[in-house]
């Protein structure tokens, strides 16, 4: 691991010995709104944020990132999401569709992840991939995560911040207001939620599987194994684009979720 400026480097480790895929992305959050900043570049939107959490460990934000039987628990935007196979011991591949500000399209993506526990950072890197078995939806509008990371630091035995960087592209022009509800209302949102679960989580954990966090324990994974020759990157420039820029908003809508 790369760390302490603007750049944080992970590794996919491929079985079989084969060379392992590297990515990066930023680390370093821009603090606006409270710690976090939302712009966008050519359709695709770009959110940074840092929070640091006082009384929760960077073990447990670190397992509430990955526990998808969870994640259905708390994130109340959700309409879909579960895991669809491993690529290695840390990393694999899933779905996830969350509920848009009405009457915006609800959106999903098939993502592979990445994750890591390094010198006290936890790492978790997402980016959209076609799989064969699923192919875009008629009822929903297929979006491109270009780049997801959440980097969990241990600020004490009980205490962690966590940068979260996301750049979206939803695949279509969408109004301001929904990018400044967003910026306003969505992101404060979730991270209380997310914080909430945390705080919550370990009483949960206790009475679903306790032992069972195939993130740390590869052995215990029992999603099939894809070969990452099955995947492709997806290219936002091969999905329709929708125009929903003239949409005005509803006043009981309610907004999203952000992509894990």
């Amino acid at each position: 691991m790369k760390s302490g400026g603007l750049l944080t480097e992970r590794r996919i480790e491929q079985p079989g010995g084969s060379e392992p895929f590297t990515s990066s992305f930023i680390t370093q959050p821009t603090y606006r709104h409270g710690g976090c900043w939302w712009g966008g570049a050519q359709r695709a939107t770009v959110l940074r944020c840092r929070i640091d959490v006082p009384d929760v460990p960077a073990e447990t934000m670190y397992d509430v990132l990955h526990d998808s039987e969870y994640r259905r628990e708390w994130d109340s935007n959700i309409i879909d999401t579960h895991d669809i196979a491993q690529v290695a011991a840390n990393a694999d591949v899933g779905y996830y569709a969350w509920r848009c500000p009405k009457p915006i399209k609800n959106r999903d993506v098939v993502m592979l992840r990445a994750w890591q526990v390094e010198d006290g950072y936890h790492t978790i890197i997402n980016f959209s991939v076609k799989h064969p078995k699923y192919p875009p939806r008629k009822d929903l509008v297929r979006a491109v995560c270009l780049l997801t990371g959440y980097l969990v630091h241990s600020t004490g035995p009980n205490s962690c911040s966590l940068t979260y960087l996301a750049q979206v592209d939803p695949k279509g022009s969408l109004p301001k207001w929904v990018v400044n509800k967003a910026s306003q209302y969505l992101v404060p949102q979730m991270l209380k939620k997310l914080h909430k679960a945390c705080v919550q989580y370990p009483a949960w954990k206790q009475q679903h599987n306790v032992n069972m966090k195939p993130w740390l324990h590869p052995e215990q994974n029992k999603l099939p194994m894809l070969a990452l020759s099955e995947l492709a990157l997806q290219r936002a420039a091969s999905l329709e684009n929708i125009d929903e820029s003239s949409l005005a908003e509803e006043e009981s809508s309610e907004y999203g979720g952000l992509e894990n």
